[in-house]
């Protein structure tokens, strides 16, 4: 019976997210820094490549299952990137690495740019030990639009800017407990928690 889980993260708003979600289970996540593992490599140009590298690593290093999530924004314009290179996007226009930096570097790449359509993608990747043959998949995705400006406080990343025609709101306007029920991360983790339940337990 698996009782816990390595988190291939640090951070940290990720784990209380997953936490929550896989507390009905009677699973534990730790967090790999609690366990002395360094963050793992990610030279892959898919998110799902990623997220089994890191997966793989964590559990290589702990000798426990490991789960790892990969995600990022997927511009239409921009033929789907920045895709897997999301979290340093500002630094590609010579702005340092943040949130607020690569909202400022994407409105600005997307002047000209008649279609704005862009979707939030989150890729987890869960196994059993490094060399699990089968690795759990599971991955969601929001689509949406990229607004003019920046609208609302709530959340990280790109939430200011992505706009969702079905609540007529970007991410970053949505009540907390909104937005996770219907984020690309609360997507997968529902999926993953289904692939955990069916094969695991």
């Amino acid at each position: 019976m698996i009782s816990r889980i390595v988190l291939a993260s640090n951070n940290r708003g990720k784990l209380a997210e997953l936490r929550a979600m896989f507390a009905p289970l009677g699973i534990e996540l730790v967090p790999q820094s609690e366990l002395g593992i360094p963050e793992a490599d990610e030279p892959f140009r898919t998110f799902v490549e990623n997220a089994l590298a890191k997966a793989r690593h964590a559990s290589q290093a702990s000798g426990l299952p490991a789960i790892a999530d990969d995600a990022g924004l997927c511009v239409e314009a921009f033929g789907g990137l920045p895709g897997v290179d999301t979290a340093f996007y500002a630094t590609q226009f010579g702005y340092e690495k943040g949130d607020a930096n690569n909202v400022r570097a994407l409105l600005e790449q997307l002047q000209g740019h008649a279609d704005r359509r862009a979707a939030l993608v989150s890729t987890l990747v869960a196994v059993r030990a490094p060399q699990d043959p089968e690795p759990l998949i599971a991955a969601g995705r929001v689509a949406g639009e990229i607004a003019r400006e920046p609208v609302g406080d709530n959340g990280f990343g790109f939430d200011p800017v992505m706009f969702i025609p079905e609540f007529g709101k970007t991410f970053a306007q949505l009540p907390v407990e909104v937005k996770n029920a219907n984020s690309h991360r609360g997507k997968a983790a529902r999926q993953m928690l289904a692939l955990i339940r069916e094969r695991w337990l």
